[in-house]
């Protein structure tokens, strides 16, 4: 039964230093409050996992947090490379990076099989690519009853999923709508689950094509509004396009990265900072902590 806690609370008792950690969101719903907080609690060791890996988990490469990235894609959405990725990858900044490519519905795939307790998951989709070469975790297999050739990965059971989502009832039961991607197989992949929602609400209120975690599959909740936040939480806010523009004159810099850590991640333990605040040039936003930190 999932516990109703704090997001400090939360990623104190869920995230552990050597954990294989799991942020899913597909453009939507991405829980960059929660990976703030891990950077302020200073993990290391860790092995990230995610579909697509964007500036939360730039943000925490850059800050010393990962060892190991399992992803299908990797960038700023709009706007060109994650440069705290490619520093760490190119000159061990500010520690070595170790990397496991995949494609999407290879990704997809092996959080499904790990939320169907199988071993591994099987499909078509890397025929013709070159990332069998590269991946250790790709492997040939023959179909048992055609003989056709195919390709296993194995499953994805994260140490712990954390995803965010609309709203969340005071038993823990969960209600996400939207784009939701992979947020459910890969918190019933997970060992432990955390769930950061924009509100707690007396009873979660029927509505068309929502998903509903039950408080039994996860953790931990934890209210965080804005807790997207630059990424969007539909009907609550929209994408804020400036903080990515933003992001990247900072995350291309070292210097520049450790003033924004100090001064927007690690300052916002004790005082939150505003979800935008006046930026670099005309239009442009400053990317700050996202979400409340209590």
């Amino acid at each position: 039964m999932a516990e109703i806690v704090s997001l400090p609370d939360a990623v104190a008792d869920l995230v552990h230093d050597g954990d294989v950690v799991a942020l899913e969101g597909f453009t939507h719903l991405i829980p960059v409050a929660a990976g703030q907080e891990i950077i302020r609690q200073r993990r290391r060791d860790l092995t990230l996992v995610r579909m697509t890996p964007d500036i939360v988990y730039d943000q925490m490469i850059g800050a010393g947090c990962a060892r190991k990235l399992i992803f299908s894609w990797g960038g700023n959405p709009g706007v060109g490379s994650l440069h705290r990725f490619r520093d760490a990858v190119q000159h061990a900044w500010p520690v070595p990076l170790e990397l496991e490519e995949h494609s999407h519905a290879g990704m997809a795939n092996r959080y499904v099989a790990g939320a169907s307790g199988l071993p591994f998951a099987v499909l078509r989709g890397y025929r013709g690519t070159d990332l069998p070469a590269h991946t250790a975790t790709i492997k040939p297999i023959t179909c048992p009853f055609t003989g056709e050739q195919l390709v296993a990965v194995p499953a994805l059971n994260p140490d712990v999923t954390i995803v965010h989502a609309q709203r969340a009832d005071r038993a823990g039961n969960v209600q996400m709508w939207g784009i939701t991607g992979v947020q459910k197989e890969a918190v019933l992949a997970a060992r432990r689950s955390l769930v950061t929602v924009e509100e707690v609400v007396a009873e979660l209120e029927p509505r068309p094509g929502a998903v509903v975690l039950p408080t039994w599959a996860v953790t931990r909740v934890a209210e965080v509004p804005r807790g997207a936040h630059p990424s969007y939480a539909q009907d609550y806010y929209e994408r804020d396009n400036d903080y990515y523009q933003a992001w990247d004159p900072i995350s291309r810099d070292r210097d520049a990265f450790t003033r924004w850590l100090d001064e927007h991640v690690f300052a916002g333990a004790a005082s939150p900072q505003p979800a935008v605040s006046a930026g670099g040039g005309p239009g442009a936003s400053t990317p700050t902590n996202a979400g409340s930190t209590s």
